[in-house]
């Protein structure tokens, strides 16, 4: 049910997209001329601090491509020199030129796989050119530029079409656009400037009646915010600019509030997505000078994604991942994070937060110039547990070894980039992926999308085959679970936390226990109705398992996972449920565990991972005493710990 305000406002803005369709305004001839505010350093001050570097490299061989025709999408590259920018390369469909609000841009069989469509018209890969001009004046770089905008202004008419469809990529292309007049605009001919600068006039002013407020009130409405409040920025002689300033930063402040948690953590319950919040965050800060009010919750946001990160760097792909990124989306996606917390590290005098120089680069230096590289990379991560209680999730870093438990319930609303993954654990070793998250994969694929964010996916417990809330795909779910943290306990020989999901009829309990320095014990209470029930217990190694016996396997080199003896074992790869994706589109088969009974509830199961080679066959064992339970592991040493105070 809407709100008499959310149908005021969709009656406001459809009203004033007719009125745009109908008499698309443009810009007065004197401002053709116009420069952008240096709010940004100049290309002649990045230049020299990354030439002869590894990104320049980078940039250039992959500018050079684009060139050849040859467009990085998602990891892959269309073959394009002619480009038709409203076909789905890899299906072939193509749309046409309608109203953009009669798109079908959600039903891939009539409008393709719209994310493909989309990725290719955020124009990143010219302002990617762009970057390879400052960095070398090829002139062939902003021809290409030119050749390829001149086409695309013809080809996608005001409000018509697929690329008009949604406000959040008009707010990515407008973006790409600011980046290629700041980096370019120098070399841009008369004739074309004008274009092209009535056409950034008008994503402008399609931004302003397209907002998301009611829409999607998260990413989307702060990518918009943050482009409209860069666009009113960077070109003071637009018309409505003091207007597009002044409500795009009233949003993104406003955004800052109620997107980020009092512990950091950003809302929709995604690694991924706090990164991505983050970097559109720290760009209007920038943009807006550095305001004082938002230091407090993008410290705390830096110092959540610095908890979250991998010892060798690599962000866990918790809850989904939409494949693009705010700023350069060419290099390795599992290292996004390093560069934005390298961006964090230099705004608020954090060495500690900067990984390398390479991670500087990458971000930083084009956002804050030269001075970004006189802050010295002095990265740790401090070993113990860190709980972010409104996530739910706990960091702990102990020897080399990162655990993280995901205890926290659903994201907002109908949770839509949410997985079906309370209670999982990621286990990372040193280098090694001993535990992971598998990913996202698709957005478009039913199938595959609803695997990949089902409970079978994520190393938790399933009962009778049912993820802990109903999904309803593309970005839905309902009958959402009950989540809590029940007890946590700081000592100083372990770390324990005890969360619950209820959800169906079934409530699943588990106790972690993490005995410095390298034991971890898993408890599961698994309680419902009556009758016999199938659980299924699933673990997905990102390193190879070699079994020691039907219930003790290896992972890697760093790591012994023993089951529960009751629990029959099976091991597989790929499948339904063993892959992982570390790009969207892209997946890889990997080992999965599956260890099931089906028994008469409650049901008790005791799972150990070893983290202190070398591993042995070993034995892990629950047994229930008139104060509470005992635990024993019987491997390469004998360890029991008594739970007293279990219900």
């Amino acid at each position: 049910m809407r709100s008499l305000d959310e149908i005021s406002f969709r009656a406001r803005q459809e009203i004033a997209n007719i009125a745009l369709l109908v008499r698309p305004s443009k810009l007065p001839h004197n401002i053709s001329a116009a420069s952008p505010l240096p709010l940004l350093p100049a290309p002649g001050e990045i230049a020299p601090a990354l030439r002869n570097t590894s990104l320049q490299q980078e940039i250039d061989r992959r500018a050079r491509s684009v060139l050849a025709g040859r467009i990085p999408v998602f990891g892959c590259e269309i073959d394009a020199r002619a480009v038709r920018w409203r076909r789905d390369y890899l299906s072939g469909i193509e749309t046409g030129l309608p109203y953009f609000r009669h798109i079908p841009y959600l039903d891939a069989s009539r409008a393709g796989d719209h994310k493909i469509i989309w990725e290719l018209n955020r124009h990143q890969h010219l302002a990617l050119l762009a970057q390879a001009y400052a960095l070398n004046p090829d002139p062939e770089f902003p021809r290409e530029i030119v050749r390829q905008l001149d086409d695309w202004i013809d080809s996608n008419p005001f409000q018509r079409g697929i690329n008009w469809a949604s406000a959040l990529e008009i707010a990515f292309r407008s973006l790409s656009w600011c980046w290629i007049f700041h980096l370019a605009g120098s070399v841009l001919d008369g004739g074309f400037r004008n274009k092209f600068l009535n056409a950034l006039y008008r994503h402008g002013l399609h931004l302003e009646q397209n907002l998301s407020v009611y829409f999607s009130p998260n990413t989307h409405l702060l990518g918009e915010a943050v482009a409209l409040h860069a666009l009113g920025s960077f070109f003071p002689q637009f018309p409505r600019s003091q207007r597009w300033v002044r409500n795009g930063a009233r949003i993104v402040t406003e955004q800052l509030d109620r997107q980020v948690h009092a512990d950091g953590s950003h809302f929709e319950q995604s690694t991924f997505y706090h990164v991505y919040a983050l970097d559109m965050f720290l760009f209007h800060f920038i943009l807006a000078g550095n305001y004082a009010e938002a230091h407090g919750p993008l410290q705390r946001m830096a110092a959540y994604l610095a908890a979250i990160i991998a010892p060798d760097g690599a962000l866990p792909l918790i809850g989904d991942d939409d494949g693009g990124r705010f700023f350069y989306p060419y290099a390795d996606p599992r290292r996004f994070g390093l560069a934005t917390l390298a961006t964090c590290g230099v705004l608020f005098n954090r060495p500690e937060w900067i990984y390398s120089q390479e991670a500087l680069a990458e971000q930083a230096a084009w956002w804050i110039g030269p001075r970004a590289f006189e802050q010295q990379p002095g990265f740790s991560q401090q070993p113990g547990p860190a709980l972010f209680p409104d996530a739910g999730m706990l960091s702990i870093r102990e020897h080399g070894s990162h655990l993280i438990f995901d205890s926290g319930p659903f994201g907002p609303w109908s949770a839509g980039h949410s997985h079906s993954d309370t209670l999982g654990l990621v286990l990372s070793c040193g280098s090694e992926r001993t535990l992971i998250d598998p990913g996202t994969y698709s957005y478009s694929d039913p199938a595959w999308r609803d695997r990949f964010r089902g409970s079978a996916a994520h190393n938790t417990i399933r009962v009778d085959g049912l993820n802990q809330a109903v999904s309803i795909p593309p970005f839905a779910w309902k009958d959402l679970p009950a989540v809590s943290i029940l007890k946590v306990e700081d000592t100083a020989g372990f770390y324990r936390i005890d969360g619950a999901c209820a959800y169906s009829s079934f409530r699943h309990r588990r106790i972690l226990i993490f005995a410095r320095p390298d034991l971890i014990w898993i408890f599961d209470e698994i309680n419902g109705p009556g009758g016999r029930h199938n659980i299924d217990q699933f673990w997905h190694p990102g390193e190879p398992v070699t079994a020691l016996s039907d219930h003790t396997v290896t992972i890697g080199a760093s790591a012994a996972l023993t089951l529960d003896s009751g629990l029959t074992l099976e091991t597989s790869e790929g499948g339904e449920y063993g892959w992982i994706s570390n790009r969207l589109l892209h997946k890889n088969p990997v080992s999965l565990l599956r260890a099931s009974v089906s028994i008469n509830l409650p049901r008790v199961c005791l799972s150990v991972i070893d983290l202190r080679p070398p591993f042995i066959a070993a034995t892990a064992e629950a047994g229930k005493t008139g104060d509470g339970w005992i635990l024993n592991y019987r491997g390469n040493r004998e360890v029991q710990f008594r739970l007293r105070d279990l219900a």
